[in-house]
């Protein structure tokens, strides 16, 4: 399974396993990852599952969709590398992926 590592605000790294098929934010509450609320579910429909990916993957996990990027319009300090976690499908290519939370979540 891939790996995540998921780094909050003040510094602290947590990596945990995901499953392929699942997405950066099921994976963060299946594993009680702090600073991912997921108010929606994973619906995008709200922003509070919102990530800052690392630069060397952005690429890899890919740019917003319109209904994303209207959704991060609601995130706190939107950055150029922001995505919703719900939004990023888990598959091989992204083991050791890296997200960071913000301060706060929308």
């Amino acid at each position: 399974m891939p790996k995540i590592t998921y780094i909050d605000a003040s510094g602290a790294a947590r990596t945990v396993e995901a499953e392929i098929g699942s997405t950066v934010m099921e994976a963060a509450i299946k594993n009680a990852i702090p600073g991912i609320e997921a108010e929606c579910g994973g619906a995008c429909a709200c922003a509070t599952c919102h990530v800052y990916v690392d630069e060397a993957w952005a690429a890899a996990t890919g740019k917003a969709e319109p209904m994303e990027e209207d959704m991060l319009d609601f995130a706190f300090d939107v950055r150029p590398t922001s995505r919703l976690s719900c939004q990023i499908k888990v598959k091989d290519t992204l083991d050791g992926l890296v997200v960071r939370t913000p301060a706060k979540q929308g």
